[in-house]
This record gives C-alpha cells, structure tokens and sequence, in this order.
C-alpha cells in the first residue's frame, strides 16, 4: 500500500496544470510514471491493487485499471496473478531524478544560448487575437470578400484534387510567383520575374533569413531610427550589430550613411511609409542608396510592408524597381493587405540569390501550402487583388481622416497627430509631461492598444508619443476610443 505521503504526491500530480487537460487515467498515469522516474517509488515497490488505490483516490476502479494497463504496456510496472503488481525491475535503470511539481524552474533559469537569450530578451509575446483600438498594422477583415475567396478555392481544389495535399515547391508555386510578379512590375514599378520570387509564411521570416544567410555575427546593418522592431529584433537575434541613422522629412537622412560607407554591409530600408513615422524616403535619397551599395558592395533590405495603401498622390517606385544593380532584396506581404491568417509573404531576389534562399527557407518550414497559395493566385489573375486593394484604399483613407479629425477635437491638448499620406497607422506625438508607459498601461486596462514610439528609438532624443492604428476600426469604434483615451489623459495630474 502506498505511504501517505506517496498517496498525497499521486494527488499532488494529478492536480500538476500541466496534466489537467488530460482525462482522470492519463493524468493518474502521467503521476505514477513520474514517481517511478523520479525514483520516489523504487524498483520492485509494491502498488496498491486498483481497488485499494481507486478508493483511496475516490475515483472508479476502470480507471485505475486503465493507467495501470498503459503503465504495464510501457515497462514501468508488472502485474502477476497471486503477487499483485509492482515496479517494474527495469525501472531501476531508468531512474532519473527531477523536481518536485512545486519546485519546476521557471524558464529563465534554463540554458539558452546566446541566440536563444537575444531571443527571449527582446520582448513579450504581442496579443494578435484580440485587435484592439488603436493597434497598429491591422487591416480590416470584417469587409474581405469571402465567399469569393471561398468560390476561388474551390476551383482550385476541383482542378487540382489531391495533388494541393502534397508538399508544395520550397520556391512556391509558380502561378503565385507569376502573379506577384506581374502585379508589383505594374503597381510598384519592381523589376521582377517568376524565378526570382521566393514565397514565404512572413516578412518577419524573410528578415530571418536575410540576416542568417547574408550577414555573419558581428556583422553591422545600417537600420531607420525610430525602427520597424521586428527588423531589429530579427538582426539582433542573428548576432548583428545595428547602426541607427536618424530620419528628417524625407526619410532616412542617407547623408550619415556616404560618411561612413564602410560601417556596414546593409541597409534596413521602409521607404515607402517609413515605420513609425509615416515619411517617405525621396527619390534622391533612394537613389544616393543604390549608389552606395553598388559602390561598396551592399544589400538593401527593402520592406514594402503596406505600400498599396497610399492616399495622396501616386507612391514612388520601390527601391528594387530603381536598382539596376541587384543589390536590393525586396519584401512584400499580404498579412495586411489581405488577412492575417493567410501567412502568405514573399521576397523578391537578385538571381544569384534565390537557391540559396530556398534551401535556407526549406531548412526553417519546407514550404507554404499549396491550396493558399492556389487561391491567391487566381485571386490576383483575376483582378480581384486590386479590385479589393482599391476598395480598402477608399476606406482606410476615411478612416485616417476620421482619427486625425477626432484627434483635433477631443485630445489636440495631449496629443498632436502627424497625419501619414499611406499606410494604416498615423504617429502621434505626445504634448504633455506624462510619462508614455504610464498611458500604455492605462490604456491597456480600458482596452486601448497604444505603441509607444520611445521604445522605438535607438538613440536620444527619443521621441514621445505612440502609434495610433486607424484600419481596422470603423468610425463608431474610433470615436469611442478616443472618448475613453481622453477620459484617460484626464486622470493624469496637470
């Protein structure tokens, strides 16, 4: 018969967080086995017969019969008519001592290497299933055309039946490549073809990969500051070093860059909406770029994250389109353009670097599934891609107005909005002495979602303020937000 205090450790088990999603035998299982591992029941220990032990633990005797079937399936235990059932002498080989279900380390404490620690130290894990106002880089799915999207996927199901279950190509499916292609050479003025189209999950794989597979440790990456902190953190997870260059009204003040043009062996670029300011690098300074890495041998990382949602006048070309030099490796999504559940990005890359690429994008996930990327492709064939980009234009644009008129009115005191020409976020920059995280976090508990842009910046003077997210929220949604925000800057003592 079990000791009590054996008896309190079973219960003690059961009860672990990590077992209760289990059924009542699994977790009495999963308890008896962790004793016998831990060597807190020995080998050849005598076990109570399951009708002792079921009442012991007021639970059925089926179900005590069930653990100790799978225990004696395992090896940890063996069961003999007229002796009774005992741990196995096997365990006795097996033992291997670990921590008490109160004493389990906490992660910190485990060994991570230099990587894995820039990893976890670069910032808490981001809420994405509850969009709050104002976050910021969310589109509006609530409008996507589904039963559209529902019709396509079904044509393409018909017509390619079982094969859309097998792995797809590394590189991506060639309809896909084409239809990007021929949709950014029309509408971003890239120089792109099929062949040098690599399809992704990300943009935040593609800054992976570009960092491990262009860049060594200790490299240095010329980076905008303030600063896209999924590019950073990517660099700084690789082992790179970041060079921050400040930004005036024309973007990236590239002039820091010609002065020391051996610093670095990348560019970190958003040039068509800079993130989070909201600028858009000029057509000289792209140029200066070009010039620069052709000169001295480097790549522009070129991350044309929402370029299609650009309201006042015609956007300037891509970087990559202008580079006749093929130093320039560009990145494009359709998480915002489109919904973020599609996981469906891409890269756009100088030939002599697309196998290497694609075998480097094999090693991380293998490939992206084909009937997405079927889907999508006939989505964009079929003119709805712009027909859709279009529409969200319109209505994004309003939106931005709507924020910047409800900003005027009600926190013009607090806050003073810089009010983009694209994209679906708008910089604010704050007027008051209040501190930034304090609003964060009180804008949180109201179910408000503010991004600081100090925590943005690399190097003083840090600019306060935060980024305010206008796509996703209709103008009911905006104006009840600001309400809640302004009655939150109210708390605050003058």
């Amino acid at each position: 018969m079990f000791k009590h205090a054996q008896l309190e450790s079973v219960k003690t088990w059961i009860n672990h967080p990590d077992y209760r999603p289990l059924p009542l035998h699994g977790r009495i299982h999963r308890a008896i086995r962790q004793m016998i591992l831990d060597g807190t029941l020995e080998a050849g220990k005598a076990l109570p017969a399951s009708r002792a032990l079921a009442q012991s633990l007021e639970v059925s005797r089926d179900t005590i019969e069930t653990a100790y079937g799978q225990l004696h399936a395992e090896g940890f235990i063996v069961r003999k008519v007229g002796s009774g059932t005992h741990v196995s002498e096997r365990a006795r080989g097996m033992s291997v001592k670990g921590p008490k279900p109160a004493q389990l380390p906490p992660s910190s404490t485990m060994h991570l290497s230099h990587r894995g620690k820039a990893i976890f130290q670069s910032g808490g894990l981001r809420d994405f299933l509850i969009p709050r106002p104002f976050a910021p880089g969310v589109p509006e799915t609530r409008r996507f055309p589904l039963a559209l999207w529902e019709r396509l996927q079904r044509q393409a199901l018909k017509e390619h039946g079982t094969q859309v279950l097998s792995h797809s190509p590394p590189q991506g499916l060639l309809s896909l490549r084409q239809a990007i292609a021929d949709y950014i050479n029309l509408e971003r003025g890239a120089r792109a073809s099929a062949d040098r189209v690599l399809i992704l999950t990300s943009s935040q794989q593609a800054l992976t990969l570009v960092a491990n597979v262009l860049l060594d440790p200790r490299d240095a990456v010329f980076i905008e500051d303030p600063v896209y902190q999924g590019a950073y953190k990517a660099f700084i997870a690789a082992g790179l070093r970041c060079i921050p260059i400040p930004l005036d009204q024309e973007g990236m003040q590239v002039e820091h860059i010609l002065n020391m043009p051996n610093a670095a062996k990348a560019v970190f670029l958003t040039p068509s909406h800079q993130f989070p300011s909201g600028t858009s690098l000029s057509l000289q300074r792209r140029l200066s770029i070009i010039e620069w890495a052709h000169r001295h041998q480097g790549w522009i990382i070129e991350d044309d994250y929402d370029s299609e949602f650009h309201y006042d006048g015609k956007p300037t070309a891509c970087v990559q389109g202008l580079d006749s030099q093929d130093r320039t490796i560009y990145i494009g999504t359709f998480t915002k353009s489109l919904f973020p559940a599609l996981r469906l990005a891409y890269m756009v890359l100088p030939p002599p670097l697309v196998e290497a690429f694609t075998i480097a994008r094999s090693l991380q996930d293998g490939h992206s599934a084909a009937i997405a990327q079927l889907t999508l492709a006939r989505f964009i064939e079929g003119g709805h891609f712009g027909a859709y980009i279009r529409q969200m234009r319109q209505l994004y644009a309003k939106r931005r107005d709507t924020l910047a008129r409800l900003l005027e009115q009600e926190l013009s005191d607090y806050l003073h909005a810089q009010v983009p020409a694209g994209g679906m976020q708008m910089a604010c920059r704050l007027l008051t002495q209040d501190a930034e995280s304090d609003i964060i976090s009180r804008a949180r508990r109201a179910n408000i979602e503010l991004l600081g842009l100090q925590g943005l910046c690399q190097q003083a003077p840090y600019q306060r303020g935060f980024l305010m997210g206008f796509a996703a929220y209709t103008p009911d949604e905006l104006r009840i937000a600001v309400t809640r925000l302004k009655q939150i800057f109210a708390t605050f003592p003058v």
